[in-house]
Formats: C-alpha cells, sequence, structure tokens
C-alpha cells in the first residue's frame, strides 16, 4: 500500500525532493560566491574589529530597532547608495535586514560590486533580539 501511494503522488515527491535540494543549494552558493553567515553570538567580535553594519531593511523597519551603528540602506536603494559603505572594499560587512531573507540578496550585489569579506546576520535582527543583545530606535 506504501509503494502504490508514492505511485499515485508521485508529483508530490518530486516537489519535496526540489524544494529539499533548492533549501541544501541556497548555503553552498553563498559560500561559493564569497558569502559567509554569521549567528548573532558571534557577531559582536566582528562589530570590535569595526565591521560594518549594514541594515537593508526599509526605512520604517530601521526606525522602529536596529543594531547601534548600523548603516541603513533600503535593499532596493543598495545599488545606488554604494558610497555610504565607503570605497575600502576590503573591510569586513555584516548585512542584516528583520528576519535575514533580504540580507542574501543585498551580500550577492556586494560581491559582485568587489567588496571582499561580506557576511549576513543568521535570522537579522529576529536572531539578535532572541539573544538580547542591545538595539536602538529612531
Amino acid at each position: 500500500m506504501t509503494v502504490q501511494f508514492v505511485i499515485d503522488n508521485w508529483y508530490l515527491f518530486a516537489m519535496a525532493a526540489a524544494i529539499i535540494v533548492m533549501l541544501l543549494l541556497e548555503p553552498i552558493r553563498q559560500r561559493a560566491s564569497g558569502i559567509h553567515s554569521v549567528s548573532a553570538l558571534e557577531l559582536p567580535p566582528l562589530l570590535r574589529d569595526d565591521a560594518v553594519i549594514l541594515d537593508v531593511s526599509e526605512p520604517h523597519e530601521f526606525k522602529k530597532s536596529h543594531i547601534p551603528n548600523s548603516v541603513n540602506v533600503p535593499l532596493k536603494k543598495l545599488s545606488g547608495d554604494l558610497g555610504k559603505l565607503g570605497k575600502d572594499k576590503s573591510k569586513t560587512i555584516v548585512i542584516t535586514c528583520r528576519a535575514g531573507n533580504r540580507s542574501a540578496s543585498a551580500a550577492r550585489l556586494l560581491t559582485k560590486q568587489g567588496f571582499e569579506t561580506v557576511y549576513t546576520l543568521a535570522g537579522g535582527l529576529l536572531a539578535w533580539e532572541k539573544e538580547k543583545f542591545p538595539m536602538e530606535k529612531g
């Protein structure tokens, strides 16, 4: 009976396999392109080393809460506002947003523009807040 279920619903299993492959390939693709992920617990040492925190959230989200000393450039405007990050493309940049989804797109853009050390904050600001790390408003 189980084999018949699989045969009758082969398309469901094919879709599930495709989703699993896509989920597994994204981290591999990011690492291959020079993008690394950092957890909220791993971020404070990077901050002590003068990393730039780039928050690609929308301005209204940024005003609600953000990591202290972060720079807000919304993802939609990032390609035109790269100057806000400075001219030193070897400087470490950590990209964050609310949940971490927009960060990957921003990281791909920055690596294509020649930035050498790019991280994304895994889980975004939600992960940062969960660890009870400091946040700013305004």
